[in-house]
């Protein structure tokens, strides 16, 4: 291994070449207090920064063995270093410094919720931080000039006041892993519960705007309050006892004026799928791990999917059961979404009136009367809703502000007024049976059969015409696949970009399972096994810090949406 001087004399040495002479940067230095690896350097200022990577030994760290005592809590410590070291790095960083990102001292932005990643590493041996360095020219001249204060001065302020224990608040350490530990405990216990959500009393709900997901002010917000007749008690291991209002299994509906928080509701039950960082006014909204937010997606792909229980007996007898389209309908594209996710694996659909395909949700008295169920091949959401729970156990949450003939198969009803819930069950039923609808069922006696899909490994290449492979993260609902585009738009619960990314080396990852026979499903579940088993380094062909962890839920929607999708059906 090099020595942090033996740097310091290369990048003088090749001071005001051409940028490609960083080239011989690339290697290990040991420095004072912690290792330096340079894993790749970048071809041009104005290309990806060089990914870099610092390693403590966990001793002298100072981490003690309670931070990494389970998974969760080293993810929620691994959490909050990645956020420091981003801090640190805006305080410490100059940036600016010549040509294109030339100056950038980056790791991995993190988002308000907390994601097991690649950019922070932590076990009996190291603390290892994973980041991104620009470095520095005049147009693509080197500038030692520059670079040297980077290693020299910068990176090691940065690293000194976020790998190290003894420079850390240990009030904030530990209030962050805790609070972590706390929200996971709660979801894992819903099921015992018998509930499939828990939003605690005291959550401050509604985010400052559209555009950005931190809390609304407290002096503007209003917390949220369990009705009694849904409050449940739950003993956390650290913060001790805390109520809050539980969503039972089964049928609700949320209901309730405009602007009153409905859809706020279901946005942080769609987003409880994730725990979030102290502060975030979500820390304990939680829903179970296998909830799936559904939308109307006009145009997108959909490959060989069952959606028979919502639409049949389409014009030109096009088969529904095996449903192929390359530019979807609201309504088909619904029923598929939900096809898919139920294949997938999904315990609860959320559903927002809003992004629905109205002929997809609900048909009335009167339309049924003027257009003959002979003639329709859509069923209503509103007629298989029930059946979805009681046929396969999946429950389902549904914004609906606009039609009460959800009321008749709602096991429970919600009214939001002013961001404060009220249980209206008994009101809604009651006048369900004052003021009857008319409408005749259509969703038969049953919900019906979802059939499992193969993957065929031939439609899966992520690489170029030039043979290199190509996989990236175009925002974050895209996902570059060699020559294919993967729009995600639809899919609403992924939160960070490095997700994307993950799941595209994912894609690729699962094309060593794809045998013929293997399902969709059972694909999914081996990708994961060996995510946890190992880490997310297994995914990309090199080390890199901008990886973060996703479910298979995701994955799976993530491939349905590929327009170069091969798959065969199982029989039913």
């Amino acid at each position: 291994m090099k020595k942090a001087i033996d740097l310091k004399e290369i990048l003088s040495r090749i001071d005001g070449r051409g940028y490609k002479a960083y080239k011989g940067i690339k290697g290990e230095y040991s420095f004072e207090h912690y290792t330096l690896f340079i894993d790749h350097v970048q071809g041009d200022p104005f290309a990806n920064p060089s990914r870099v990577r610092v390693r403590v030994e966990r001793k002298e760290s100072g981490f003690l063995e309670d931070t990494t005592e389970n998974k969760i809590r080293t993810i929620g410590l691994c959490d909050f270093l990645t956020r420091l070291f981003f801090n640190r790095c805006i305080k410490f960083s100059r940036g600016n410094r010549g040509s294109g990102k030339s100056g950038l001292i980056t790791i991995d932005k993190p988002v308000q919720e907390v994601l097991e990643r690649s950019s922070m590493i932590i076990n009996n041996d190291f603390v290892e931080a994973r980041f991104f360095m620009g470095l520095p020219a005049f147009g693509r001249k080197i500038s030692c000039v520059e670079a040297l204060p980077m290693f020299f001065d910068e990176l090691p302020d940065i690293v000194n006041a976020s790998l190290f224990a003894k420079n850390l608040d240990h009030k904030m350490l530990y209030y962050h892993i805790e609070s972590v530990e706390d929200a996971e405990y709660l979801r894992n216990s819903l099921e015992q519960l018998g509930i499939v959500a828990f939003v605690a009393d005291g959550s401050l709900l509604p985010r400052a705007s559209g555009i950005d997901p931190v809390p609304m002010q407290k002096e503007e917000a209003f917390p949220f309050k369990s009705p009694e007749s849904l409050k449940v008690e739950v003993s956390l291991p650290n913060s001790g006892k805390i109520t809050g209002m539980g969503i039972p299994r089964g049928v609700t509906l949320i209901v309730g004026g405009g602007y009153h928080g409905k859809s706020t509701l279901l946005n942080a039950l769609e987003l409880g799928i994730y725990n979030h960082i102290p502060g975030d006014g979500r820390e304990f909204a939680v829903a179970v791990l296998g909830t799936v937010k559904i939308r109307a997606a006009d145009g997108r792909n959909i490959e060989k999917t069952d959606i028979s229980p919502f639409i049949n007996n389409l014009p030109l007898k096009k088969d529904t059961f095996d449903f192929s389209t390359k530019n979807a309908s609201g309504s088909t594209s619904q029923a598929a979404s939900i096809s898919e996710s139920i294949e997938a694996g999904a315990e609860v659909l959320l559903l927002d009136e809003d992004t629905s395909a109205t002929n997809f949700m609900i048909r009335d008295h009167r339309m049924q009367q003027l257009v003959s169920k002979d003639v329709e091949p859509i069923t209503p959401f509103v007629d298989k809703v029930k059946q979805l729970y009681e046929d396969m156990g999946i429950s389902t949450i549904l914004v609906m502000g606009g039609s009460g003939d959800y009321f008749s198969v709602a096991d429970l009803v919600i009214q939001m007024t002013a961001y404060a819930p009220h249980n209206v069950t008994q009101k809604a039923s009651k006048v369900a049976k004052t003021f009857p609808t008319g409408r005749l069922g259509e969703g038969g006696d049953s919900f019906g059969n979802i059939r499992q899909r193969v993957l065929l490994a031939e439609c899966f290449n992520p690489f170029w015409s030039n043979n290199r492979m190509k996989i990236a993260a175009g925002r974050l609902s895209e996902i570059i696949f060699g020559n294919t585009t993967i729009d995600m738009w639809d899919v609403e619960q992924v939160v960070d970009m490095s997700q994307t990314r993950a799941m595209g080396y994912a894609i690729y990852h699962a094309t060593k399972y794809m045998d013929g026979k293997r399902t969709l499903k059972e694909i999914i579940d081996l990708v994961l096994i060996d995510l946890d088993r190992e880490s997310l380094d297994i995914l990309p062909p090199y080390i890199t810090g901008d990886l973060a962890h996703f479910r298979g839920i995701e994955l799976a929607a993530a491939i349905n949406r590929m327009r170069t999708l091969v798959v065969k059906q199982l029989p039913a």
